[in-house]
């Protein structure tokens, strides 16, 4: 069981798996709720945290790497930009998870300009918000399906 719980908190850390898909499969796996959304979130945290702090080497990095030629501008950077013109960091961080991921959210939340502290609240309070909303939902959903056997 040890090893359920291990995979959690790695699944968590991973991007694009995160808490999303590993909450409610470590629920319904039949893991306690209280581990699994902990686990999860640290998990997570861990691996966020790195970028917003790391975020301004990989900026100077990526400058000094960068050539001169215009990129063209991916679907998820627009809808982030949109996201992040109409309502800011906070919206860009509660947002985020469900439609681009926390990592991603975190990166372009700091390429736009958004300072370190402001950036580890929001990120890490969705985070939060969401670890307890699959969570919560996965249980409610679990037990409504075992109570209608």
């Amino acid at each position: 069981m040890l090893f359920e719980y291990i995979l959690v908190f790695l699944g968590a850390a991973i991007p694009w798996f995160e808490i999303a898909l590993v909450i409610p499969l470590g629920i319904i796996r039949g893991l306690s709720p209280f581990w699994v959304m902990f686990l999860a979130f640290i998990g997570n945290a861990i691996t966020v945290i790195p970028v917003i702090i790391g975020f301004e080497r990989l900026r100077i990095w990526y400058e000094k790497r960068k050539e001169k030629t215009t990129k063209a501008i991916s679907k998820r950077n627009l809808r982030a930009k949109k996201i992040w013109n109409k309502y800011g960091l906070p919206g860009l961080a509660f947002l985020g998870p469900i439609l681009i991921g926390i990592h991603i959210a975190a990166f372009i939340g700091m390429s736009l300009g958004a300072k370190k502290s402001w950036a580890m609240l929001w990120m890490m309070s969705s985070l939060a918000l969401w670890t307890l909303v699959f969570g919560v939902l996965t249980m409610l959903g679990f037990d409504f399906f075992v109570q209608q056997r």
